[in-house]
């Protein structure tokens, strides 16, 4: 598996988070600005040159991190942090640039940052779940989980199945087997998603069918031919463990 697959849905939801609060450089009438956080305050108050500064060099970070050019992301971040520390935007990418070179303890203080800045923020609170299922933490993972799934509108339907898929990996781990064969019926091969499929393969992986389950997946690669779709289903499977992982078993499971 490449390093910049590890979380490949953070390339999509990490943005979010860059738009979702960021205030533009642009003079706030008094009522606005009333309605904004402590932070987002003192962002407005800095120069408009600076915020400027910032806003590019948070822009240049997305657009590299997107090509895989981690250490200059960092770069780019440390150049923003200079101008405006209390950003979670600066927080989540940075510790998505940490789970890409899987540093998850570095990864998850950084997160943790965000979150204090961005309370029950779907993105930030998807990759700090993220960071448990990848460092085995199943039980921490799942709770997490089933509450962004609590949150995320039904429209969703992309990061919703996903994290629904993910909730059934980590229920198959604590031994809740009767909740994991409920998730595994919940969607036919009519959804608009790769679910049915890679839950049918999960299954087939866990009896030990692994032809069976390659079977299932190939299904899935000539119905949902474009590999982004795929991307994170396939990562999933191998930070789980069906599917060998380039860098081996490297973070154990709670006890």
């Amino acid at each position: 598996m490449k390093a910049i697959s590890i979380l490949s849905l953070l390339v999509l939801i990490t943005p979010l988070v860059a738009q979702d609060k960021a205030p533009p450089a642009t003079t706030k009438l008094p009522a606005e600005q009333a309605a904004l956080s402590p932070n987002q305050q003192a962002f407005l108050n800095l120069p408009e040159e600076s915020r400027k500064d910032f806003i590019k060099h948070l822009g240049e970070a997305t657009r590299i991190f997107q090509q895989k050019r981690i250490f200059e992301t960092l770069d780019e971040l440390d150049k923003a942090s200079k101008i405006f520390a209390d950003s979670p935007e600066l927080y989540n990418m940075r510790g998505s640039c940490f789970v890409e070179m899987r540093a998850f303890d570095k990864a998850l203080v950084e997160f943790e940052k965000a979150r204090a800045f961005l309370k029950d923020n779907p993105s930030v609170e998807f990759n700090i779940a993220e960071v448990y299922f990848c460092t085995k933490k199943w039980k921490k993972s799942v709770d997490l989980f089933e509450k962004i799934i609590k949150n995320l509108p039904p429209e969703n339907i992309a990061l919703g199945r996903l994290v629904e898929f993910k909730i059934l990996l980590c229920k198959k781990k604590l031994a809740l087997n009767d909740e994991v064969t409920i998730l595994a019926e919940k969607y036919d091969f009519l959804d608009d998603s790769p679910y049915y499929y890679y839950a049918q393969a999960a299954l087939a992986y866990e009896a030990n069918n692994l032809i069976k389950a390659e079977e299932w997946l190939a299904i899935a690669g000539r119905v949902f031919q474009d590999p982004n779709v795929l991307a994170p289903w396939q990562d999933t499977l191998v930070e789980y463990g069906y599917i060998k992982s380039f860098y081996g078993d490297d973070a154990a499971p709670d006890k």
